[in-house]
Order: structure tokens, then sequence, then C-alpha cells
């Protein structure tokens, strides 16, 4: 995709911030999502591996931000800031949020990746961060590329091929 800049990873539950050259991705979505949060104006990006819905399932002191909708977005918004994005000119493009497994239960505990989706829309709704495209859902994981200086997000879905968005 990018045959100047750096690939910056973004790991499981944790976060990273790239300007162009540099493009960043993260592999391994399952029910996780990832959320790119960048700023056209300053091309600067932002990408967060959210494992979780909410950080109140946490049973101890947060030690990890990026794990969780709640505390992860906030986080990056936060360091976007720091590095001159304004939050008012940030925009998102979302992907993830399968349900990797199917639970004869149907309980809703289980169906993580949806739960992660909702979550995730509702901390940028309540940050005023418009999601522009999102690829969720489904039982495929998902590997994602976001290039900051076209503000597009490639993915690789598992049995499903590519699209960018």
């Amino acid at each position: 995709m990018n045959k100047t800049g750096e690939i910056v990873k973004v790991g499981i539950a944790d976060m990273n911030i790239v300007k162009p050259p540099d493009v960043i991705r993260t592999s391994g979505l399952g029910s996780c999502v990832g959320v790119v949060l960048y700023d056209e104006s300053t091309r600067i990006a932002g990408m967060v591996h959210v494992m979780l819905p909410n950080s109140g399932l946490a049973r101890e002191n947060i030690k990890n931000k990026a794990k969780f909708a709640d505390t992860g977005i906030r986080a990056l918004v936060s360091e976007l800031e720091k590095r001159g994005a304004r939050t008012i000119r940030l925009k998102a493009k979302i992907a993830g949020g399968a349900q990797m497994f199917q639970f004869k239960s149907g309980s809703d505990l289980m169906k993580i990746g949806p739960r992660n989706v909702e979550a995730v829309k509702e901390q940028l709704q309540a940050a005023r961060i418009p999601i522009l495209s999102e690829d969720t859902g489904g039982s495929s994981g998902r590997t994602i590329e976001f290039d900051p200086s076209t503000f597009l997000l490639h993915i690789r879905t598992v049995n499903k091929g590519e699209q960018t968005i």
C-alpha cells in the first residue's frame, strides 16, 4: 500500500498514532473493534484496538486504557489533541466486532463483538465524532490498515477478501 513510510503496528488492547508517510495497522480483529480517528487538516491519525465494551467490567484499577471502548477512545482523542489534532475535526472509521463463536445459550453476555461495536458507537457519539464508514459484525476476523495521506481504511477479512472504505 505504502512504499516510503513505516507500518506502525497496533497490538490487541493497544493504540498508536501516525502521520504520513506512515500507515497504521492492526490484526486479529475478531470480536475486537479497530477504531481509527483522524484529522484531515493536520493529517494525523490514531488507532485503538478495543477488546471489551466497558471499563466497568475491570476488577481492578485500569492499567491499560486501550483495552476498553470507553477509556480507549477518550485516551486516543487526548493523545491526538496533544499532537495537534482538534476534536471538532476528528472523523472515525471502524471495523471488527464479529461474533466469532456461536453459543447455545444466546446470552447477550457472550455477544462481545456486537457489544463492542455498540459501545464504540456510543463513545464516538458522546464525543461528537462522526463515523464516516464501518465494516462491522459478521463472523470473520479482520486485519485493517489506515493511510493518513489518503484517509482510506483497507480491510482484509478472513475468507471474504479485501475492501477499502
